[in-house]
């Protein structure tokens, strides 16, 4: 039986309606124009899906979500929920166009309903045009019985509380938050592991939607926000959850990774420029560039980053030990 190692996925590339046919930010080798490699626009590029494959050493080819069933806890360690998924999902996503109005149950709605778990999320913004926004919750005074009238008079957007987007921010999104994604950004999205979306308004458009499991998850006060990063240089912390935590990295010189206090997890590693290798004491080192990612199983709590010639990247992993919610602004 192979040993684990860090393991370099292949990214897969899903076609929206909603998606952009320019990915040149990140993947500059790939086209969405029509009759090139995708026919439809690309919206999300999914990094630790369960489908996406192991492209290095001798666990090449499987899935992770295959890895995952075959090592358990000794690849996603002591915190995860559920010791046969992989707890993490984290995306890329290019909106061109308007995200449907949609929200996410949270972990006991979700078990109400026979699912493992809810759906928190965040966004960091890698990139943003001027007028880019995202809808976080409802205005003040907006109630429920408002939005359900709003949802069946086709004029739910006046009653959301769209907020611009910089650069470098980082966006929290807690489960039974009703949200929506403008055009003319880029984001990374870390999430729970969990595909369940309560889809509560498309603009007309004829996509089915969800509107009485949606109002039920939706909750008319969350903490979603900006969050404010903690440190600065070469290592900053952009959100800490109980469900997940997600920092930076800029990496100018070899960096010692250090192991953070608590129970083990796995790490993921999503590089946003630039191109390093991962080294670790015993395994081949693992080169990953731009738009890549690199899972490093639990046990591996100390390695090495080795920029070529410079990196820029995230690191999410679950919190070893018990994390608030975070602080937020509008």
């Amino acid at each position: 039986m192979p040993e684990l190692y860090p393991l370099l996925l292949l990214p897969e590339f899903k076609e929206r309606v909603w998606g952009s046919r320019d990915l040149s930010l990140l993947y500059p080798h790939k086209t969405a124009r029509k009759g090139g490699e995708f026919e439809q626009p690309i919206g999300e590029v999914w990094l630790t899906g369960d489908e996406c494959r192991v492209s290095n050493g001798d666990l090449a080819g499987q899935t992770l979500a295959e890895v995952t069933q075959r090592f358990g806890r000794g690849l996603i360690g002591e915190t995860a929920p559920d010791p046969s998924r992989f707890p993490l999902l984290i995306k890329f996503l290019f909106p061109k166009e308007k995200l449907s109005v949609q929200v996410h149950p949270d972990d006991a709605a979700a078990r109400a309903a026979g699912l493992s778990n809810g759906k928190t999320e965040c966004w960091y913004v890698l990139a943003a045009e001027p007028s880019a926004q995202v809808a976080l919750g409802l205005k003040p005074g907006v109630s429920k019985s408002e939005v359900e009238r709003a949802i069946a008079e086709t004029r739910l957007e006046p009653l959301l509380d769209w907020i611009g987007l910089k650069p470098g921010e980082m966006i929290y999104v807690d489960a039974g938050t009703i949200h929506a994604i403008g055009p003319g950004s880029v984001l990374v999205e870390t999430q729970q592991n969990s595909d369940t979306t309560y889809r509560l308004y498309d603009y007309g458009r004829p996509r089915e939607l969800h509107v009485r499991q949606g109002l039920a998850a939706m909750k008319e006060k969350t903490r979603a926000g900006k969050v404010s990063r903690q440190g600065s240089g070469s290592v900053c912390n952009l959100i800490s959850t109980p469900d997940f935590i997600v920092d930076k990295f800029v990496v100018k010189e070899l960096m010692d990774v250090k192991p953070r206090a608590g129970k083990s997890s796995a790490q993921v590693l999503v590089a946003l420029d630039g191109c390093g290798i991962v080294e670790a004491d015993g395994m081949r080192p693992v080169t990953f560039a731009k738009g890549e990612c690199v899972v490093l199983p639990a046990a591996l709590r100390e390695y090495r980053l080795r920029p070529q010639w410079a990196l820029e990247c995230l690191r999410a992993m679950l919190p070893g030990e018990t994390v608030p919610e975070p602080e937020t602004t509008r």
